[in-house]
């Protein structure tokens, strides 16, 4: 169990800096780490010592607002944190990564919970909210679903934005094409639509797909969909051009 009496003693040991030597990684990869944040300083020990005795990769904070000054912002991972702290608490912690490029999981590990903070963090995507006697293999459980989560996440976000720039290739024309094309409409109706020839659609639609790497409308539409593009109306272009 993870019955730890709450008390000073030493502070936790020093973070290393990725890729420092001894960490047994590379500078340029970073293994994910769990950031594990809490004021309370033997807690704080306690539960990094539990964690790295399991093969995780662990660096603490004593506050909010130590770990977000000096996190890394593209390194894997995921935190754990407490939910009452002086400063940022656990609940402003977790908007504040909602606001960042790459967030990470956050799970609570709280001797202070209560059933609206729970709603709350779980509304806002916490991956878990345990209490801080919950047994230690609930809590690797947890910390091993939070990261799993961080790599799927981060994988969708790196082909998101693989794919974006594949759009970004495209002119604002063959844009305005595309969007017509992800909607079902034929090559008649296109041009008919932009006030161009059939036979400009079709040039601009072999263009698309060569950019883009695509074979067929299924592949265009799927590939707009994940991209995240065309949320908003498509402009139009004055007829004729």
């Amino acid at each position: 169990m993870l019955s730890i009496q709450r008390r000073k003693g030493p502070k936790a040991s020093q973070n290393r800096p990725y890729g420092s030597e001894g960490d047994g990684r590379a500078v340029n990869a970073p293994e994910p780490a769990v950031h594990v944040v809490d004021d309370d300083e033997s807690f704080l020990a306690a539960i990094s010592r539990l964690l790295r005795a399991t093969g995780f990769s662990v660096r603490t904070y004593s506050s909010a607002g130590e770990f977000l000054a000096y996190r890394d912002p593209d390194a894997p991972g995921c935190v754990l944190a407490d939910l009452q702290m002086p400063g940022m608490n656990g609940l402003e912690l977790q908007a504040a990564l909602e606001q960042t490029d790459n967030p990470l999981p956050i799970l609570f590990l709280t001797g202070h919970g209560d059933i609206p903070s729970t709603v709350q963090a779980m509304r806002h995507g916490a991956e878990d909210f345990l209490e801080k006697l919950a047994s230690k293999e609930r809590v690797f459980e947890a910390v091993t679903r939070a990261l799993a989560r961080d790599s799927r996440e981060r994988d969708a976000r790196d082909r998101k934005r693989e794919l974006r720039e594949r759009i970004r290739k495209l002119s604002e024309r063959e844009l305005e094409v595309l969007s017509h094309v992800v909607q079902g409409q034929l090559n008649k109706q296109i041009a008919g639509d932009l006030g161009i020839h059939e036979r400009t659609v079709k040039l601009h639609r072999t263009a698309i797909t060569t950019k883009l790497q695509v074979q067929s409308v299924a592949e265009l539409t799927r590939l707009a969909q994940e991209a995240g593009v065309f949320s908003a109306s498509a402009k139009t272009f004055p007829k004729g051009q």
